[in-house]
């Protein structure tokens, strides 16, 4: 008959549970927790409104003023442009034309546009018979309210130089 001591036998049973989680499989640690989505800043559009006009006596493909002035000859086509910017569904550009002190009407002009960013649009005038001499002024008005004005000279055509 064979007699097991109480020590061998209690190392025995405290041992039994450090070697089975030797030889078996261990767990996985746990995935890392999702990051929580920071929601992107949305963009805020940009209101439309006009950012600047500038006049000249010719335009780019650009619609651009080549070399915005302040003073025209009788004969010269006279163009506004218009730059603007930020988005509206639409947006109506108006330009009154006057002429003297008493801002006399000569014309206006009028272009609807559907802007979704910077943009420039061109409106101008032009007087076949020559305009009088004088000072002129162009306002601008987006969807009826004014919102900018340029005011222009017509001067007496200089002679080419020599």
């Amino acid at each position: 008959m064979k007699t097991f001591s109480r020590p061998l036998a209690i190392l025995a049973l405290c041992a039994a549970p450090l070697l089975l989680t030797a030889c078996g499989k261990k767990e996985a640690p746990p995935p890392p927790p999702e990051p929580t989505a920071v929601p992107a800043p949305t963009a805020t559009p940009v209101p439309f409104k006009v950012v600047s006009v500038d006049l000249g006596n010719a335009v780019g493909d650009d619609k651009k003023v080549k070399e915005a002035k302040a003073e025209f000859e009788p004969k010269d086509t006279i163009y506004a442009s218009i730059a603007t910017e930020g988005a509206a569904e639409k947006a109506e550009l108006k330009a009154v034309w006057t002429y003297g002190p008493k801002n006399q009407p000569v014309t206006e002009g009028m272009d609807t546009i559907k802007p979704t960013g910077p943009a420039v649009t061109e409106l101008h005038i032009a007087n076949p018979k020559g305009w009088p001499l004088g000072k002129y002024k162009v306002e601008i008005f987006v969807n009826g309210t004014s919102t900018m004005t340029k005011e222009f000279e017509v001067k007496k055509a200089t002679p080419p130089k020599k």
